[in-house]
């Protein structure tokens, strides 16, 4: 269904979720303290602010020394209701993580699952504009209102090479049905988005004046009408947002899967057998790997980031970018427990991860941290391949 590398980018995406509610959850705990020693509005007796301040300031200390522990480590001489808060704030604090991160468990699996749905609507909305290019010529031709010439190009879209392919094509036919990926309840939609959108968008009108367009020219403006029109015009955009929840992060990977879908069929010659990307690959076999990269990493994070922390002593492990954190937790996850992927199809992964999801030096922060992180975990035994894993670790 997906591939390695987007399921590697689903999981850092929600680890980087996770990353975002733990942070969250933490200062909500801080909140819970800090009413907790507020003033009582309806005690007959005097308050002493500044010490119910000082003691909510001393509650979050003791809270934040014993984050995590489930239980609170007694420091200290503390009165009992400083410890009594500060033990409810942990338990809030854990709380929180665990729903939270059972939410992600469950939520990510069906964000991945939605996937191939939504980059063949993408790929169904243009065959939608092809349709009703052609349904237009042909009412036209029927009431007798215009000539159009037989040279015109007013129909290269319907008869896109491209598209027509996929009409025809069986296995994208039987897809579309089996993901429930079809558009029709968009006819009306699609028809205003082509006349608003895409008729008067310069680059369309270039591409009806290409008397006879060649497979690259009718590749060409298929991908310019995914990325220019589809994925820029909010009307559109509205629709899969509406559609998936999850489209602020799915949608840079439908739209390279529908480019991908695209570029394959002009690359495919003429009687050779086409398979579209990403579905013939088997799915329960990708989820386990998917959900093992997202609770092993979380499972050992906390030695992961130790390591982390270990080779960049010269620098404050809190100024290292979360984003890199997390994509060397992965990594050292991948390396260590699963012993089939050789590391430096590992390193490799992750540092295509961080080019895209990181910031401008992460490519060689991630890529100099991995290597001698792989070097000395292997010298330790800790790095063990066996089968495919052990190909190309040299």
């Amino acid at each position: 269904m997906l591939n390695r590398r987007i399921l590697r980018v689903k999981a850092f995406q929600n680890l980087y979720a996770y990353e975002q509610c733990k942070a969250s959850n933490l200062n909500l705990a801080k909140d819970y303290v800090r009413e907790a020693f507020l003033p009582d509005l309806n005690s007959m007796e005097v308050q002493d602010k500044p010490q119910l301040k000082k003691d909510a300031e001393t509650t979050i200390a003791l809270f934040s020394e014993n984050l995590n522990n489930k239980s609170l480590i007694a420091s200290g001489e503390h009165g009992t209701k400083i410890k009594s808060e500060a033990i409810k704030a942990v338990n809030l604090y854990h709380h929180n993580n665990q729903k939270d991160l059972e939410f992600l468990r469950k939520n990510m699996v069906s964000a991945a699952e939605n996937i191939p749905q939504l980059y063949l609507n993408v790929i169904q909305i243009l065959i939608g504009f092809s349709n009703h290019v052609k349904n237009e010529y042909d009412r036209k031709r029927k009431l007798n209102q215009e000539h159009v010439s037989a040279f015109s190009g007013e129909l290269n879209l319907a008869e896109n090479k491209i598209l027509d392919f996929l009409k025809n094509d069986p296995a994208f036919t039987s897809e579309t049905i089996r993901q429930q990926a079809d558009v029709e309840e968009l006819e009306l939609e699609i028809q205003e988005w082509f006349r608003e959108y895409v008729k008067p968008w310069d680059k369309y009108q270039e591409y009806i004046k290409i008397s006879e367009p060649s497979k690259e020219d009718d590749l060409d403006i298929l991908q310019d009408l995914i990325k220019k029109i589809i994925f820029k015009t909010e009307a559109i955009l509205s629709y899969f947002s509406e559609k998936d929840l999850n489209w602020t992060e799915n949608k840079a990977v439908v739209r390279s899967l529908a480019i991908k879908v695209l570029k394959n069929i002009e690359e495919v010659e003429v009687g050779e057998e086409y398979t579209l990307p990403e579905i013939a690959i088997n799915w329960e076999e990708d989820k386990e790997f998917f959900q093992n990269i997202f609770n092993l990493t979380i499972e050992n994070d906390g030695e992961n980031r130790a390591l982390i922390a270990e080779k960049t002593k010269n620098w404050d492990i809190e100024r290292v970018a979360s984003t890199d954190k997390i994509i060397i937790s992965m990594a050292i996850t991948e390396m260590s427990f699963f012993p089939s992927i050789p590391v430096k199809v590992t390193i490799n992964e992750y540092i295509d991860i961080s080019k895209t999801y990181s910031t401008p030096k992460s490519k060689q922060f991630v890529n100099g941290l991995l290597d001698v992180l792989a070097k000395e975990l292997t010298d330790q035994g800790k790095i063990r391949k066996s089968g495919r894993g052990l190909l190309d670790n040299k």
